[in-house]
């Protein structure tokens, strides 16, 4: 777990830089009501793509976990077709569709700008299969049990080339090919992704080959397709539902307020990415460790996976979400000076986070424990909890309104399946290492910066010297900590890397 987490953790700063790069390239580069346009559109293709995927990220770490955990060579490439055509097949579906419902689309999602948006649309149509395969195929890899084919496709090569040619669009086209230059980053992303599953899986044929699992049978899921998709069809639902949970409400604005409120909002949330993006780096890594864990009943190593990347994600989270609560209206005028508008957004979405991800992985754990039935209700439920209150809200106060939304959306997607696991399986995040990271990050990354603030007022030296104080201060107490918060075993990985 400590190796996958640090190498995702190192793909997604690169990751994290290249989304804030492209948010900050779109924004100063194109007035914000062309930019409320482009986020609205990548929303929607994004939205498209979730539901094309029909749940199977979760079903192959699952059912691919349990494989390797059983020494069910002979299971993973049947596994990989049953996921794969169906999502091939409304890939294109969905594609076609929305490149003929373009223009009608457009006037519901962006009435303002309706030609331009239908442009956008029928250009990423195109590339939603691509997505949906990339997608699958990255979650087999993950199953198979390496980071490695996440981090370089999905955190460096994507990423990397969507800022590389978005800015050469706006900075050489003027923004004229925009929407082809971010959806093209998803075809090579694709193929370099089924070159590694296709090589992962050739060395485990070698093993089961040469090694003692030689004599174990390997055909028991030949046909794996019933009890894949009993267990994949509800989380194809409730994976969709958690995509419209951070993209829908970008549409809304934009279709309820305009694009200019669109693009603002957009700009906000953008920095919520860093720690999002931090979230899914130990996410995935996590997932199929207490997959295994769970495959063989072994609760009490489920229990400490479940704490320790709890611990993890809140020393990697905590301390942005706490800095951007103190100084977001700075940080939100790096986009230009109308998107400081969006500082009340970006203080209630970053202390929500706070809750979240003190949470953990909630969500993921009570996949792993075959609860997708579960899941897919708590996502349904807090999705139409957010949808009501954005539509109550946007129309009279706007992205604050839709910020509102998504807070109560979040709150409920965490805490129903916290109480969930907790009451069935015994499984809590809560325990020494995890209050430990909490009194650590909030004395260097909350009290730290309220002094400074109190002191040199909020400008750009109080956030440099909030950082450098609480920053070397986080440093010295984590080293200081460093076993009592299981760092050691991520110094351990990098000692065995080195040598």
């Amino acid at each position: 777990m400590a190796r996958g987490s640090t190498a995702n953790l190192l793909g997604a700063v690169v990751s994290i830089a290249s989304t804030l790069g492209l948010t900050l390239a779109v924004t100063r580069g194109l007035s914000p009501g062309h930019a409320g346009v482009f986020f609205a559109v990548t929303s929607l293709f994004l939205l498209a793509s979730a539901v094309g995927q029909l749940g199977t990220s979760t079903g192959l770490v699952y059912f691919l976990s349990r494989a390797r955990s059983l020494e069910l060579t002979g299971a993973y490439r049947a596994l990989y077709r049953t996921a794969t055509r169906p999502v091939m097949v409304v890939g294109v579906v969905m594609g076609l569709a929305l490149f003929v419902l373009a223009s009608p689309v457009s006037e519901l999602v962006n009435p303002r700008h309706v030609q331009l948006s239908a442009d956008y649309l029928r250009v990423v149509a195109f590339f939603i299969p691509v997505a949906a395969l990339e997608n699958v195929t990255l979650a087999g890899t993950r199953g198979m049990g390496t980071m490695r084919p996440n981090v370089v496709t999905e955190q460096l090569l994507r990423p990397g080339l969507q800022l590389i040619l978005v800015a050469v669009s706006i900075v050489l086209l003027d923004g004229r090919p925009l929407s082809l230059a971010w959806a093209f980053a998803y075809l090579p992303a694709a193929v370099a992704s089924y070159l590694y599953w296709r090589g992962i899986v050739r060395r485990a044929d070698h093993r089961g080959r040469s090694g003692p699992a030689a004599e174990l049978p390997s055909a028991p899921v030949a046909a794996p397709e019933p009890g894949f998709w009993r267990f994949t069809a509800p989380r194809a639902l409730a994976s969709v539902a958690q995509m419209a949970m951070q993209r829908l409400d970008i549409v809304l604005v934009a279709a309820l307020a305009g694009a200019v409120p669109a693009a603002i909002y957009t700009a906000s949330t953008r920095f919520l990415v860093v720690g999002q993006t931090g979230q899914r780096a130990i996410s995935l890594a996590v997932q199929p460790r207490i997959g295994e864990a769970l495959a063989v009943n072994d609760i009490p190593l489920a229990k400490q996976l479940y704490r320790v990347s709890t611990s993890w994600l809140m020393l990697v989270t905590w301390p942005t979400y706490l800095v951007f609560a103190f100084f977001g209206e700075r940080l939100l005028s790096l986009f230009g000076h109308d998107y400081r508008a969006g500082r009340d957004v970006l203080l209630l979405l970053a202390l929500v986070m706070l809750f979240a991800t003190g949470c953990g992985m909630v969500d993921m754990v009570l996949n792993m424990a075959g609860r997708t039935s579960w899941n897919l209700y708590n996502v349904v439920l807090s999705l139409g909890v957010q949808i009501g209150v954005d539509l109550w809200l946007i129309p009279g106060h706007g992205i604050l309104g839709a910020a509102i939304g998504w807070s109560a959306g979040i709150v409920l997607a965490n805490l129903v399946p916290l109480l969930q696991i907790g009451i069935t399986a015994g499984l809590h995040p809560f325990g020494r290492s995890t209050l430990v990271t909490m009194g650590v990050t909030v004395l260097c990354f909350g009290v730290v910066p309220a002094v400074t603030i109190t002191v040199l007022g909020q400008g750009w030296w109080a956030l440099v010297v909030s950082l450098l104080v609480g920053g070397s201060t986080y440093a010295a107490a984590l080293w200081r900590l460093r076993r009592a918060l299981h760092l050691v075993e991520l110094m351990h990985v990098r000692r065995r890397r080195s040598r």
